[in-house]
């Protein structure tokens, strides 16, 4: 419904409470109509209880032999068009607070009000039929804060509802938030110039008051983990399954391995590597094959986590 805006009750960021009014059209003469059913009804409904009292003493002065059948008959008749009368009444009153509600903009859930396009004064007016344009009032629950993130076609098979997962975002650095993945699309989205992708949904386990809508973040779903196992920087794994083992006189030598989890950061090993087993990280330096002669450069001394998780993100 459009009209002038003659009532802007909140202001952006401002926390409302559901049912709370956010916004009213000019509405006086539909306020004077909701006043005037009412009073309408009040009146009707008192004279069917009238007639109501008046059938039920003919009825009594009937059974007494004190009135004629015609008389009982009459006065019940009048009651029963008494109490239409009132119900019909009432519910014009109902029509009449209808149209009032139209111009009013109640706060369907408790939220914030994120955006106000409309000022005091304006003149508003409704959306065509089919055409979407921006609302007046932008509000949003706070309270539900998940992830919508897109993942490749390749990787959704694996996905599904329940599984663990890990968020960080932008604004608080490498923190990570616990979440779990609610709903994984059952389509396929086909964008110009983009790879296949599958719409996920996860929300946080503990949500937490400071984080707020829009902020950019990353997900990462855990599909499956391993426990107590020996794993070694992904980059170090060539095509085959096979890496380039330092040896002892600082030589190096292709070392095929049996892999099982991985992820983009980590593999596991499942046999062909000890603990104490060196091996070349930076596999796309030129000249590396057997035989070649490396120096060793320090790296992370926990390169040998005792603990793996399949990721997708």
């Amino acid at each position: 419904m459009g009209g002038q805006i003659a009532t802007l009750a909140v202001e952006e960021g401002d926390m409302v409470k559901k049912d709370q009014i956010l916004l009213e059209l000019w509405n006086k003469e539909t306020k004077a109509r909701v006043k005037a059913a009412e009073r309408s009804a009040d009146q009707t409904c008192i004279i069917s209880a009238k007639a109501q009292r008046d059938a039920d003493r003919s009825n009594e002065l009937f059974s007494k032999g004190l009135a004629s059948e015609e008389a009982k008959e009459a006065a019940v008749t009048n009651a029963e068009s008494g109490l239409a009368a009132c119900n019909a009444a009432k519910a014009q009153v109902e029509v009449t607070k209808a149209s009032l509600e139209r111009t009013q903009l109640i706060a369907p859930f408790g939220g914030i009000v994120a955006e106000i396009e409309g000022e005091l004064g304006e003149y508003v007016t409704p959306s065509p039929v089919g055409v979407a344009t921006k609302p007046t009032l932008d509000l949003i629950d706070n309270t539900c804060i998940y992830i919508k993130a897109p993942i490749d076609e390749i990787d959704a098979p694996e996905v599904v509802a329940g599984l663990k997962s890990r968020i960080t975002m932008d604004a608080f650095g490498q923190k990570e938030f616990p979440a779990t993945v609610r709903r994984v699309a059952p389509y396929v989205l086909d964008l110009e110039k983009q790879a296949r992708t599958v719409e996920i949904e996860a929300v946080f386990d503990n949500p937490q008051e400071f984080l707020l809508p829009g902020y950019s973040a990353d997900i990462t779903i855990i599909v499956d983990t391993s426990e107590e196992t020996l794993s070694i920087p992904s980059q170090a794994v060539m095509g085959g399954n096979s890496v380039y083992l330092i040896n002892s006189d600082g030589t190096i030598s292709e070392k095929e391995i049996e892999v099982g989890l991985s992820n983009w950061q980590v593999t596991e090993v499942l046999s062909g590597l000890t603990v104490d087993d060196q091996i070349v990280l930076s596999i796309d330096r030129k000249g590396l094959e057997d035989g070649v002669k490396v120096s060793v450069e320090e790296t992370n001394k926990d390169q040998d986590e005792v603990s793996i998780e399949v990721e997708i993100g």
